[in-house]
């Protein structure tokens, strides 16, 4: 695990000093402490850290090929190296190391740019060919590592982390008025884009090359959701449960010591169970709760821990909100209102204190459809033709019955208005349009409140209404809001997480189940439940799905009380102009009232305003908060 950085001068432009390399190196020392390696050209300059995982004593990046023309970086794990170094050597290949990352470097020598398709793992990576001057970047194939750039006439930058680019003088960037009301629609910002204009995030799947000035980006993979197998019941859990223990062995190659996040969740719990299977000493198991016991899930992971006999670690947190808010903002680099960043940093925190890895039960509830709101999303679509009739008729009876009930049925009515994706989107987005328009700032507002992900839906009508929800989540959630907040929040700790529910055979085999064995009744993840209870009590199993929340609410009339007021009340609030000054005084005025919970949009207000004081008042500091 490591950070990449680089510039890529286009002909005729100079690619400028060593020393700018070194200091968006310096901006992701928390990627990797162990080691940095660099490799300069008469075009070129990459850069990386190193979080030493395997062949931890001469793994060394830059990587190299047998004569030194092609050179390679690479942050994350390449799960099938052993597999693709003996395949590499038969064609005649030379190793030097036993590292994941020179499998890279041969690869591309053998197969080209259709090297990507062989490598099973999750990763940002860059590769530099002195004898065609042509840089190479690649993403993995559903976003689990990051990777930014942005380019002018003169060079292409980029970076594992938006910091390191702001390290670079004579940079120009703004603020993206859609990366805004992404942000405020989602609590994230969508790829493609990023806060910054002219700053992209490489999508997931895809790679980039760029020579001579000129920059192109091309789709290596796309997830297949169709068509569905043909398979019984028990065949289809034969063979799930060989693609869980395919894809968690994998994943247990490391030269460190290493465990795994458990929260008591079902998909954390089929992780830790299959680790124990293959491990011959118990797993390291890791969790944390808050004192309030709506946000504790310490008991339900305790049962599990002590079901399979791991060596489990908790610990009961009572932060300091304001320290760690500011210090999370610094780490996560965009606007991110997902206030399960929180948690996920302080178990990453507790883990780092025994171990350099773990695995991780993310992108289960994607895979095997475990997410509540596509049930609710198929309600609305079962209505069929008679939507228009039910709109009426919800609305109606919404407007005359009172409180949360008739809330409820004017939102139904809503949405079955609405054309697909917004159908959709409008049931997962953190900030409801009207709310949404009341709080932009003028210069920043917007009449298409969904933009940032609408269009990644336009092509999906083929497809099933699950398959839609399914296919959105894997373009938008997952690797924009799940996957940063892991990935982040573990390097803040110079931890690395490893998630075996997105091993690409497992995801393609869960995706392609038909309906009937991904949800049923009520209840998604009908086929892994099935599969899991040869490994886990029955009590795990019938567990109801419960976020990594935090006590928001509690927070915003406690801790955050006067952070919140004297940001929301400042001057370089009002004069910043992103949000709306007196619609975020009567949203927190409000909430401390206790006429309704705004904690989520308070989240929301706070940090965008702590990134902005952060990133556009000052410089990002080297080193953290």
């Amino acid at each position: 695990m490591c950070g990449i950085v680089g510039i890529v001068a286009a002909p005729g432009a100079p690619v400028g000093p060593e020393a700018v390399v070194r200091a968006m190196n310096a901006a992701i020392t928390h990627r990797g402490p162990d080691d940095e390696g660099f490799f300069r050209h008469a075009q070129a300059m990459i850069g990386m850290r190193r979080l030493s995982i395997i062949d931890v004593h001469g793994g060394h990046q830059p990587v190299h090929n047998e004569d030194n023309t092609v050179q390679a970086i690479l942050n994350g794990e390449i799960y099938n190296y052993r597999e693709l170094r003996a395949e590499l050597e038969r064609f005649g290949h030379a190793f030097y190391t036993q590292s994941d990352t020179e499998v890279i470097v041969h690869a591309y020598e053998q197969w080209g740019e259709g090297c990507f398709a062989h490598l099973d793992g999750m990763f940002g990576l860059a590769l530099w060919d002195t004898r065609t001057r042509t840089l190479v970047l690649a993403r993995d194939r559903f976003g689990e590592k990051p990777l930014f750039y942005t380019r002018d006439g003169r060079r292409l930058v980029f970076a594992s982390e938006l910091k390191s680019l702001l390290a670079v003088p004579g940079l120009k960037v703004g603020i993206d008025p859609e990366a805004v009301r992404g942000y405020v629609c989602y609590g994230y910002v969508p790829t493609p884009r990023s806060i910054f204009t002219g700053v992209q995030k490489l999508p997931p799947g895809h790679f980039l090359r760029y020579v001579d000035g000129r920059a192109s980006e091309h789709r290596y993979y796309t997830l297949d959701l169709e068509p569905k197998y043909r398979l019984g019941e028990v065949e289809a859990e034969a063979e799930l449960a060989r693609l869980l223990e395919r894809a968690v062995q994998s994943r247990l190659v490391a030269d460190v010591p290493f465990g795994a996040f458990l929260s008591g969740g079902l998909d954390s719990s089929v992780v830790v169970a299959l680790m124990s299977r293959h491990l011959a000493h118990p797993v390291r198991t890791f969790s944390i709760g808050f004192r309030e016991a709506a946000y504790n899930e310490l008991p339900d992971a305790r049962r599990v821990a002590a079901h399979l006999g791991t060596e489990h670690h908790e610990l009961v947190v009572q932060p300091d909100a304001v320290d760690l808010v500011e210090k999370l903002v610094w780490y996560l680099d965009e606007p991110f209102a997902d206030s399960s960043a929180v948690p996920t940093y302080l178990v990453s925190k507790l883990a780092r204190e025994h171990v350099k890895m773990v695995l991780t039960g993310d992108g289960g509830d994607e895979a095997f459809a475990g997410y509540e709101r596509y049930l609710r999303f198929l309600d609305l679509e079962r209505v069929g033709p008679l939507k228009p009739a039910a709109a009426a008729a919800a609305g109606l009876v919404g407007r005359f019955v009172p409180g949360s009930r008739g809330y409820r049925l004017r939102r139904i009515a809503e949405r079955l208005r609405m054309p697909f994706p917004e159908s959709y989107l409008s049931g997962v987005a953190l900030t409801r349009k009207d709310a949404a328009d009341a709080l932009l700032g003028e210069a920043v507002r917007s009449s298409d409140h969904y933009a940032g992900l609408a269009a990644a839906g336009r092509d999906l009508d083929r497809l099933s209404a699950l398959d839609r929800c399914v296919a959105l989540d894997f373009a938008g959630y997952l690797p924009d809001d799940i996957l940063v907040k892991l990935d982040r929040m573990a390097m803040a700790n110079s931890l690395e997480g490893r998630s075996p529910f997105l091993d690409h055979k497992l995801v393609e085999f869960a995706v392609r189940l038909p309906r009937a064995l991904r949800v049923r009744g009520r209840r998604g993840k009908h086929l892994l439940r099935r599969v899991a209870a040869r490994w886990l009590p029955p009590d795990v199993l019938r567990k109801p799905k419960q976020g990594f929340a935090i006590p928001l609410g509690q927070w915003f009339r406690g801790p955050l009380r006067e952070l919140a007021s004297d940001l929301i009340g400042s001057r370089s609030f009002r004069e910043r102009g992103l949000l709306d000054a007196r619609a975020a005084e009567l949203t927190l005025s409000s909430h401390l009232a206790g006429g309704a919970d705004h904690g989520e949009l308070l989240w929301l207000i706070l940090c965008l305003e702590l990134w902005s004081r952060r990133y556009l008042d000052a410089a990002p500091a080297q080193g953290g908060a």
